[in-house]
């Protein structure tokens, strides 16, 4: 455990080997345990997709004593294949591929970058925070659930693993 406290970023471009990695090592941890999430995505589109993510500045990294531990997109982007017009997409920020390094695994990592999106959410004006998540990952269900968000429906889409959808209503007490 690190003695550093947790720092809370925007992702830049030289982040980019360190994302994939940790992304690669969760690919690979997550396919021992019996599932396929995320399975199907190259180096190549997942080294593009956090590209995008920092030049569009929705990327965040966590960092503990200058090492990437984590990351997590948070944009205004309501994929319209799970987030309908009466859901008012508008209302929300949306988080996507939050992952964080195994080595890191436990210590609410993922909470700090949860509760750092809602922050962004408050400056936004938002009600929601907002996710989709694979639809058979149960165990990340629960995570979910456990961070204070309620599961609102779930989508299948032939084409698509994703689909059970989550979100936590906004503090707006926080700034």
């Amino acid at each position: 455990m690190s003695s550093e406290p947790l720092v809370i970023r925007a992702g830049r471009i030289s982040d980019v080997d360190a994302l994939v990695e940790i992304y690669q090592a969760a690919q690979r941890w997550l396919a021992q345990q019996g599932s396929d999430q995320w399975a199907k995505n190259s180096e190549a589109r997942v080294r593009g997709i956090f590209e995008d993510a920092i030049n569009r500045g929705g990327c965040l990294v966590a960092e503990e004593s200058g090492r990437v531990v984590g990351t997590a997109t948070v944009d205004e982007y309501a994929d319209p294949e799970f987030w309908q017009p009466e859901d008012g997409p508008e209302d929300a920020l949306y988080v996507h591929r939050m992952v964080i390094d195994r080595e890191a695994s436990g210590r609410n990592i993922g909470g700090q970058l949860l509760d750092f999106a809602e922050s962004l959410a408050v400056d936004h004006e938002r009600k929601w925070l907002r996710l989709d998540a694979w639809r058979t990952n149960e165990k990340l269900h629960d995570y979910y659930r456990k961070q204070g968000f309620t599961h609102i429906r779930t989508v299948e889409l032939p084409h698509r693993g994703s689909g059970a959808l989550f979100q936590r209503q906004v503090d707006m007490r926080r700034s």
